[in-house]
C-alpha cells in the first residue's frame, strides 16, 4: 500500500526499516502511552514479520510507515485495526518519532488514511482508544474532527493496573460532510 500527501509517503513497512523503527519506538518516555516498546532489533524484526501481508483483513492489525516524501526519513507509523462483523469498522493508532512532534505530520498522515478508508474502502466508522492523560492525542483527535464517545473507567488492564480509556470516533457521513 502507498498513500501520498503533500509532504508524506505512507507505505508498507519492510525489514529495511527495522533500525529506524527501533530508534523511535524504543524510547520509553516518548512512548509512555504505547503498549509496545521494543527492547531489541529482534523485537522490531518480529513486529515487522507479524504485520499482516494482506491489507483490509477482518480482525487484523496492519501497520503503515509514515515517511517524509523528499528525504525518506521515517516519521512514525499508523496501526490500522480492521474489525466488526461486516469489516466496516476500523481502529487507528499512531506513533511518531519525537523529533517530528509539533509539525503537523500526525494530522496530515491520519487525514490521508481516514480519507482512504472512507472513500476507497467504504468503511462506516473509525475510532481510536486514548489514555485520558495523553492530552496531545486527545487534542489531535479533536482537531481532525473526531468526537468523544465515552470514558470507560478502569476498563483496560495495562502495565499491571486497571486504567481508564477514552474512545473517540467519527462516522463516514461526519467526515465527508465536515
Amino acid at each position: 500500500m502507498q498513500l501520498f500527501t503533500e509532504r508524506l509517503l505512507l507505505r508498507d513497512i519492510t525489514i529495511d526499516d527495522k533500525q529506524a523503527i527501533f530508534n523511535y519506538r524504543s524510547d520509553a518516555e516518548a512512548n509512555k502511552f504505547q503498549s509496545w516498546i521494543p527492547e531489541t532489533l529482534k523485537d522490531v524484526e518480529d513486529f515487522i514479520q507479524r504485520n499482516n501481508t494482506e491489507f483490509n483483513q477482518p480482525e487484523s492489525w496492519y501497520q503503515v510507515l509514515i515517511t517524509d516524501k523528499q528525504t525518506k526519513a521515517v516519521i512514525g507509523d499508523i496501526g490500522i485495526h480492521f474489525f466488526g462483523n461486516e469489516n466496516v469498522q476500523v481502529e487507528l493508532g499512531i506513533t511518531l518519532n519525537k523529533n517530528f512532534y509539533g509539525k503537523g505530520f500526525a494530522s496530515e498522515a491520519l487525514k490521508c488514511v481516514i480519507d482512504f478508508l472512507f472513500n476507497n474502502l467504504s468503511k462506516h466508522r473509525i475510532m481510536t482508544s486514548v489514555d485520558p492523560d495523553n492530552l496531545d492525542s486527545i487534542k489531535l483527535m479533536e482537531r481532525i474532527g473526531f468526537r468523544k464517545e465515552g470514558l470507560f473507567k478502569k476498563s483496560l488492564f495495562w502495565k499491571g493496573a486497571w486504567v481508564d480509556d477514552v474512545i473517540y470516533a467519527i462516522l463516514k457521513e461526519e467526515w465527508i460532510n465536515k
